[in-house]
């Protein structure tokens, strides 16, 4: 019980502590739609850099089981580092996409309650039907962002597995048995990295819209 109050606490601590941003940011003259520009442009940018990283991971994967010859250490260590750095990317990338959906969902509730204030009519059904517009397009990005996401970690999973085999048995050999594997990989980031771009380009049609609007 004392566990699930500190984290109620904690939880409702950066609810305040945004709400408090937001506000700050508003009496600076930067509007949660600003924000939310601001914010899909950089989880759009963090998922291109993703993408261009998964990219250099499955290359450099493939240099591992299909090139023949080298210093085979120093091929493993360069995977390893991909695979690390493709780690931290998938991180931020899920990261940008949860600052999206938060500001969004306070943009979306402020707007909510500004329509009870409309005393003309045909004002606030005009504000009303840009709201459900707005949203669905807002709800296809985000499904969009979160598919390519979620085909990230069976990615991560197969070449996490392929670098510890590869650190306990660095011959030959063992490259030999990965060898196969490395067309299966390639479907997956294949179809990872159309997910990818599926997703930055409803960000750009997003980011053009709420601009042009703006």
């Amino acid at each position: 019980m004392r566990r699930l109050i500190l984290v109620c606490c904690a939880l409702l601590t950066l609810v305040g502590c945004q709400s408090a941003y937001y506000s700050a940011m508003e009496k600076a003259g930067i509007h949660k739609r600003d924000i939310l520009v601001d914010r899909v442009e950089d989880a759009r940018d963090s998922q291109q850099h993703a993408k261009e990283q998964f990219k250099d991971a499955l290359e450099r994967y493939r240099s591992v089981v299909e090139v023949k010859g080298g210093d085979l250490q120093k091929r493993y260590d360069a995977l390893n580092s991909e695979y690390e750095a493709s780690v931290v990317s998938a991180r931020d990338m899920r990261s940008r996409i949860e600052a999206v959906e938060d500001v969004a969902d306070a943009l979306f509730k402020e707007w909510e309650g500004e329509l009870k204030q409309y005393s003309n009519a045909s004002l606030k059904s005009a504000s009303a039907k840009e709201l459900s517009r707005t949203r669905a397009e807002y709800r296809t990005l985000i499904q969009r962002m979160k598919a390519a996401e979620q085909r990230i970690e069976p990615v991560l999973s197969v070449l996490r597995d392929q670098v510890l085999f590869l650190k306990h048995n660095l011959n030959a050999r063992a490259i030999s048995a990965l060898h196969g594997e490395y067309r299966s990989l390639q479907g997956n980031v294949d179809q990872l990295l159309a997910d990818m771009q599926r997703a930055i380009d409803e960000a750009d049609t997003f980011i053009r819209r709420l601009q042009t609007e703006g």
